[in-house]
């Protein structure tokens, strides 16, 4: 995945704001947790101030990918579309001191640098973004599945031939 280094606190105090696509192949950690590489992430990073003054970035990432389904296995397209309020502070203390002030569980403080890896912000957004346990809201063929099930014998069932 290409790096994309920002001042963090620059890229807030300026207002400034980048978007792009990424293919889901070049984002090393989402890759690991779809069924394949296939699929593009559209993202967009704005940089600002909180009404409290402190530097915050709105990310957007949406795209689809594929996800093995949990129940059937099946690869399944998955549609991401999220979005989040980042603000940063400059070290532990100062984003401890930040999470007290603002006290809202929707927006999340992290440390920021000036030489911040945009990237990694949007693959860890998308990767939020994915669901625990993916599944199909129904699987497409439950047939099989239906077979394996009903062709389980019974332990009870050789004991009834037993008896005959």
């Amino acid at each position: 995945m290409t790096t994309q280094l920002i001042d963090a606190f620059e890229f807030c105090r300026t207002g400034a704001s980048r978007e792009g696509v990424t293919p889901v192949a070049a984002m090393e950690r989402l890759v690991r947790d779809c069924a394949s590489s296939d699929g593009e992430i559209a993202w967009r990073a704005e940089g600002g101030t909180s009404r409290q003054g402190f530097p915050q970035m709105h990310l957007a990432v949406s795209g689809t990918v594929q996800l093995a389904c949990q129940r059937c296995l099946a690869p399944f397209a998955y549609e991401i579309d999220s979005s989040t309020v980042l603000m940063l502070g400059e070290d532990d203390a100062k984003a401890d001191e930040i999470e007290e002030v603002v006290d809202d569980e929707t927006i999340d403080v992290i440390v920021g640098t000036r030489s911040m890896n945009l990237m990694d912000l949007i693959e860890d957004e998308a990767l939020l973004a994915l669901p625990q346990a993916p599944k199909h809201d129904v699987c497409p063929d439950t047939a099989l599945l239906e077979s394996v099930r009903s062709e389980k014998k019974s332990p009870f069932d050789a004991l009834k031939a037993l008896k005959k």
